[in-house]
This record gives C-alpha cells, structure tokens and sequence, in this order.
C-alpha cells in the first residue's frame, strides 16, 4: 500500500508540473589526497568556496586553426586570429550553458562569467557545496608547505549537465607550488658601475654575460624600432625584479644602450612588484629581456596570491593575456611544476589556453626544468617525471647548454616525454628518429608516445645577474629561456619593420624549414634516477632539442 501511494503521488506531482529529480552522478574522484596532505577536520559551514566551472568544448577546430596559420607552406601561414574569432572557436554549446545555469539556478546559486568564455564561476558556503556536488569539502594541511586548504575527494553532478561539464576546479586538484627553473646560484663579487664590456672570450665558459650571448648566437645589438612588437616576461612566487638593479646591469653590460631603460609592471591576482626584494629569478628573466631584446617593449606580469595554488595563477595569467586586445608577440616563462601533480583536466585546459594565444599570434615560451630526468625525484625514482607545462604541444620550451660553442647539454636541463600529452603530429617523425637510436635503453621509465621536450635550448650556466648590487653567478633553464624568448623577439622586430607578421606559435617552423637555423648538440646528457638519462644526439634530443639558435640563419629562415 505504500509503494501504491507513492507511485500515485509521483504521478500527480508530474500532472500538476512538478520538477523530477535528478539523480546525481560522481563526476570526478581521487582515491586520496596527494602526498603531504592530511585531512584536518571539517572546515566552517558558512566558510565561501569560489569554485569555477570549465564548460566542455571540442578544441580540435581551435588546434587545426593554430596549426594553420603556424605551419610553413600553409596559405595562411603567419594570418593570425582576431580576439573575436579566437573566441567564436572557443565558445561552448548554448544548450550546455543553459543546462549547467538551469541546475545552478534551481539549487539558488548565481553564475557568472569566468574570464573567457569557457569558464563559469561560483561563490557558495561549504554547507551548499557539499549539498549541490554530493561532496565531502574537508580541511587538508601540508605540514611541509605550511598549505591548507579547503578539498573533496570526490563530487557529483546531474545526468542532465555531465556532457557539457569538463570539470569543476579546485574540487579535487590540490594546491601545487611553481617551481623555478633555476639550477644553481652562487655570488662571485660586486657590481661597479663601470663601462667595460666582456668579451666573448675564453672568460665565457666561466662568465656567461649579453655580450657572450650575443657572439655565441649572432643576435644583433641594435635597437629595435617596431613597438607594435612587444615581449611579455611571467612572475610568480614573489619573485621581483629592480629596475635599479637593471640600471647597473646595463651600465655593467649593455653601455650602449641607455641604462634608464626599463620595463612596465602589470598585476594579476593582486600580485606586486617590490623592488626593494629583489629575487634571483626576478632579476635574471628581466635582465636577460631588457638586455638581450634591446628597445623591445617589455612587461612583467607579476602574480599574486589571489589565486588557489600556483597552477590557478598560470591559468589566470594566460587568460588574462588571451582577453588583450593586442596580446604580447612573445611570453616567456621560467617555472613549472611536476606534471605528475597537475590536475590532467586543468593540464589540458590551460594547454588550449595556450593555443588560443598561440592564434593570436605569440611566441610561448617555458623553461624545461633543471632536474635532469627525474624533477628532483632523487635517485631512488623507478620513473623519469616530465614537468609541466613543457609537455603542451603549443607551447615552445628551451632546455639548456654548457662551455663555449661547440657546446654540450647541461647535465640538469630537464627533459623527456609526457604522460599526458601525445606526441603531436609536427614532432613525430624527430621523436621516432630519437626512439630508433636510443634503443632499450632506459626502457620502462618513460612514455614513449608522449610529446617530446625541450624543442631548443641555448647557453644556461654562469649568467652573471645584478641583485642588490652584487654579481651573483646563476645557471638554469631560467636563464636560457629569457635569452631564446628575446632573440625571437629582435627577429619579430625585423619581420614587422619589413611589412611581415611576427612568428607566433614557432613550433611547426621550427621542426620544419626552421630546423637548418639550430646548431646540433650531440653531447652530454640529463641523469637522473640512477641512470644517464637521455643523450644527446644527431638532430632532435630530449635534452637539447633542436640545437641553438643563429640569429642571421633565423633571419634567412624567415626569408630576411
């Protein structure tokens, strides 16, 4: 009798229009927090979760798109992407955004628009996430890190809005801290504010300075004269740079360029500038900009704190790049993180981001790392550990070399394949040729269908940085990687100054017609985890990539 009378109540709530229920589903789950974190009780009720919902859409237009007009021979070759078409391409479904608002707005939760257009945001008590997502939002502490946080392990949503629902971000991923991509730093004097230039001597393979760099690569001392041109220089965890501090390293190194030139400062996630704590890899990235890419408009994008782990300030900075009407023509990065630690859902959605301003027409750049193969694992590691973003295939990442030409890889620069992201199709045949001469060797510990990294590498050991006053020697993919991201942007100078596009995403270029402007390097390796690591070898190598570059061979590549 009384399943009788519920089946008749069903029945008259659905004559009279009632709502049906909606069975929940879990969505997304991990078995436990990751190392380091401790569950620490139940947080405030009341407490408010931002949360932000990444809205699912099919990006295989958007990388067709990208690779279009990056690729060499392409009709479209270097015809970059409007902000509005770029965002037309990335647009979800408008059934899927009215699911996702419909379920938000019958639990009594407002959405509002994330910073583009895949994105929704939330704001809502403890109490009212637990209920909505069928979560379990607890309080997670890192005693190491000092971190606490607020997680679930699990969370569930509707059968009606899964199939427009990518994922809900930070329900699950727990906070990751940046790493730098600095090797070693050690002090070696004071700085004078003196008008002699080194030379690129023998002193080079102890002393690595502008001057070095530029003999080594053939990158021009003159003046750029295109400001339509611009390089746009990544900062995060506190670290800043001085422009006195630059003042002198110019003074010290470039004296023939004015030392009161300088740089602009933009704030993301309230992030600041103090110039009065100058870090090493602050001071590093923006010397070796400003330095190298004489007269190119340069801003650092300093991120704050605002944000719930690093990898949320990537996702922010990117984003925030994507929404300029005239994004930078390039954007140089030194960290990164364990690609192991990464969210997969968020590593992929940060990739896009990537490749949406890759259309847009800049030149992205990440250092690899500076742990061999193994990301500071130690030896007892049973599998090499790729870092990321280095495994996104649209984005160009720079590993490092050592000595004078003809140089060697340094044994730290990071390199390998990714666990989440495959081969892509421009690099398969340098990873097959890689794979067919590496054999077995290292067998089992690394993927080898996965994208391969880094794709090029320059000069990382010994460059001389001004902090504080003081000559402090610093090597790292830190450092190579500013230096690469400025010689791309003196060539985007030239390109513009002869009525051409800029580079954009390089990648395509460079395993194509671009390769014959990269100098092989065909020794030294990356050990790590009790083994050698990769060597280098004849062409492509993950840890050297392609080579070096020369300047005046790019310029010819580019048809200069």
């Amino acid at each position: 009798m009384v399943a009788a009378g519920l089946l008749a109540f069903s029945f008259i709530a659905l004559a009279l229009g009632a709502p049906t229920w909606d069975a929940l589903h879990v969505h997304d789950a991990r078995s436990t927090a990751p190392a380091g974190y401790k569950a620490s009780g139940a947080p405030d009720p009341n407490e408010v979760l931002n949360l932000r919902i990444a809205l699912k859409k099919d990006n295989t237009p958007l990388v067709q798109k990208l690779l279009d007009v990056s690729t060499p021979g392409s009709k479209n070759y270097r015809k970059f992407l409007t902000k509005a078409q770029v965002a037309a391409l990335t647009a979800p479904s408008d059934d899927g955004v009215k699911a996702i608002n419909a379920w938000l707005q019958k639990n009594g939760v407002k959405a509002t628009p994330g910073a583009t257009n895949q994105w929704l945001n939330i704001e809502l008590p403890v109490s009212k996430a637990n209920a909505l997502l069928d979560a379990d939002f607890t309080v997670y502490k890192n005693p190491t890190t000092g971190v606490t946080t607020i997680r679930t392990l699990a969370y569930s949503v509707p059968a009606s809005v899964r199939p427009y629902l990518d994922f809900i971000y930070p329900a699950t991923a727990f906070p990751v801290q940046a790493k730098k991509g600095i090797s070693s730093v050690h002090v070696s004097g004071t700085f004078h504010n003196s008008t002699h230039v080194a030379r690129a001597d023998a002193s080079c393979a102890t002393a690595i300075t502008p001057t070095c760099l530029q003999q080594f690569y053939n990158v021009p001392t003159d003046p750029a004269t295109q400001t339509s041109s611009t390089m746009a220089v990544s900062s995060f965890v506190n670290s800043f740079a001085s422009t006195s501090d630059l003042s002198g390293f110019l003074t010290q190194f470039r004296p023939d360029i004015p030392s009161s030139t300088s740089f602009s400062v933009t704030s993301v996630d309230g992030g600041s500038n103090d110039e009065t704590q100058p870090s090493t890899e602050g001071s590093l990235d923006i010397q070796y900009t400003v330095g190298i890419a004489t007269d190119v408009p340069t801003t650092f994008f300093t991120v704050g704190t605002q944000n719930d782990g690093d990898v949320t300030g990537f996702l922010d900075l990117v984003n925030n790049l994507i929404a300029l009407d005239s994004p930078p023509s390039v954007f140089t990065t030194s960290f990164g993180f364990p690609e192991e630690l990464v969210d997969p859902g968020l590593a992929n959605n940060i990739c896009n981001a990537y490749a949406q301003l890759g259309a847009r027409g800049t030149s992205i750049f990440f250092s690899s790392g500076d742990s061999g193969v193994d990301d500071g694992q130690g030896g007892s590691c049973t599998t090499f550990r790729p870092t990321f973003p280095s495994g996104c295939p649209f984005v160009t990442v720079v590993g490092a070399t050592q000595g004078v030409p003809p140089e060697s890889a340094a044994d730290f620069s990071s390199g390998g394949f990714s666990n989440v992201f495959a081969v892509p199709d421009y690099q398969s045949g340098a990873v097959s040729g890689y794979l067919g001469k590496l054999g077995s060797t290292n067998a089992g510990l690394f993927n080898t269908s996965g994208r391969g990294y880094p794709d090029i590498s320059a000069a990382g050991v010994s460059y001389q940085v001004n902090i504080g006053g003081t000559v402090t020697d610093v090597s790292g993919t830190s450092a190579s990687t500013p230096f690469v991201a400025s010689t791309v942007a003196l060539l985007n100078d030239r390109l513009v100054a002869a009525g051409k596009a800029p580079m954009g995403f390089l990648n395509p270029f460079l395993y194509s017609t671009g390769a014959s402007a990269f100098t092989d390097i065909t020794t030294g390796n990356n050990p790590g985890c009790g083994t050698d690591g990769f060597p280098a070898n004849e062409g492509w190598d993950p840890v050297t990539g392609l080579g070096t570059p020369d300047f005046n061979k790019l310029l010819t590549a580019v048809g200069l």
